[in-house]
């Protein structure tokens, strides 16, 4: 049985080499752009902690900020450890690529020497000339030379397959060369985040410690954040009523055409704000999210359990805040323990904006997206600025954090 010539096998056997090495390096490069990602989440987190870290005051919100920095980190090194593996998984796959390689020019070359060997004979011989006179006819004297035009064809393309089999081979051992210093660089960074790691989860449990000291004050302001958010929460459940019931009373009024304008201009609102769930703009940039939406463990004190109605989003010192979506100022109001509070409406979709210092917009005005309608108290022990941001559908409460677009 004739076997597979090494000058048909190698580029075959490269092709399907390079075909999964390319689809591989599509999780490569998700991987990458997971990693940056994390990393400018952790410089915005490292920002707002060295602001906390000066004020004795400021445990409680360092703490939390602290705890989303050590749940980034965490993913960092994890991001970290599967590029290592997809490092080692490359060095493997170039390294038996390179020793392929190798045994195919040994091959080449040994074939081409061959081919050389008997062109030599054939000059010494004049086995050339030999054999095309010697044909019994002029049809086979052609067929003869074109048999030896073939045959030096071929010893011409073994050659060029040699050369460009030694060249694909040094790119190959260039990377090769590059995956492992790529390897070592990978390595250090995974070894510097799980030192920084390990510094985070020591000052953690250093400030829970001192601030389960002070359980009973905990408490004390626990209880105080749940009237405060009772109150903004009758304050957003009023507004909305008031907006439904208003809607309702134009949806039955016979005069008009402004009632069926702006019924019109309310539906189209709502079907646009549906449509862009997942992809909406964060009222305030470079934030991070410490309190999420629904029922959750407090951060610090033991068997406590706290409800939140929206998320909320801490930042730099006097944040800008803007809306999300296009829509119509529906209540301004002063809420004690949340500040100005401003609902805006999308139709039937309502979003909430609260903790705000400053409020740049009226009721009734209409809103742009990206506009900006207020800035963001600054705690003044902390010095950082935290938002309270609800998204309702009507009287529905909805988690923002599915509506907000996430890198």
């Amino acid at each position: 049985m004739l076997s597979p010539s090494p000058s048909f096998l190698f580029p075959f056997c490269f092709f399907l080499i390079g075909f999964s090495l390319s689809a591989f390096a599509q999780t490569r490069n998700e991987l990458q752009q997971n990693r940056k990602q994390l990393l400018k989440e952790i410089k915005i987190t490292s920002n707002l902690l060295s602001q906390t870290s000066k004020n004795k005051n400021a445990a409680l919100v360092e703490y939390t900020t602290l705890q989303k920095q050590i749940k980034t980190r965490k993913k960092l090194v994890n991001t970290l450890k599967l590029e290592l593996q997809q490092a080692d998984i490359r060095i493997n796959r170039t390294t038996e690529v390179i020793e392929s390689m190798e045994e195919d020019i040994i091959i080449l070359k040994e074939e081409y020497n061959k081919m050389l060997r008997n062109a030599f004979r054939q000059k010494l011989s004049n086995s050339t000339l030999w054999f095309l006179f010697s044909a019994d006819s002029f049809n086979q004297a052609i067929q003869r030379w074109r048999y030896i035009k073939q045959y030096e064809h071929y010893r011409k393309r073994q050659a060029d397959l040699i050369l460009k089999t030694k060249y694909t081979l040094a790119e190959k051992v260039a990377a090769l060369e590059e995956s492992k210093k790529e390897k070592t660089a990978l390595l250090n960074e995974q070894q510097a985040q799980q030192n920084k790691l390990a510094k985070e989860l020591e000052r953690r449990n250093k400030i829970l410690r001192s601030l389960r000291r002070d359980e009973k004050h905990l408490k004390s302001e626990l209880r105080k954040q749940r009237i405060a958010h009772e109150k903004m929460n009758q304050a957003i459940e009023g507004v909305i009523h008031n907006e439904m019931r208003s809607r309702r009373k134009n949806s039955r009024s016979e005069t008009a055409l402004n009632s069926n304008n702006n019924a019109n201009i309310s539906k189209r609102l709502t079907g646009s704000f549906s449509k862009n769930k997942g992809l909406l703009p964060w009222p305030v940039k470079d934030g991070v999210i410490t309190k999420w939406f629904g029922k959750q463990q407090h951060p610090t004190l033991p068997r406590v359990m706290i409800t939140n109605n929206g998320i909320d989003i801490r930042s730099t010192k006097n944040a800008s805040v803007s809306a999300v979506f296009d829509g119509v100022v529906a209540s301004k109001q002063f809420v004690p323990g949340y500040n100005n509070m401003l609902i805006i409406r999308h139709g039937n979709y309502y979003t909430v904006y609260s903790n705000l210092d400053a409020v740049f917009v009226k009721k009734g005005d209409k809103i742009t997206i990206g506009q900006q309608i207020g800035q963001a108290s600054t705690n003044q022990n902390s010095n950082l600025s935290e938002v309270h941001f609800e998204i309702w559908h009507d009287k529905v409460r909805l988690n923002p954090s599915d509506w907000i677009k996430h890198p």
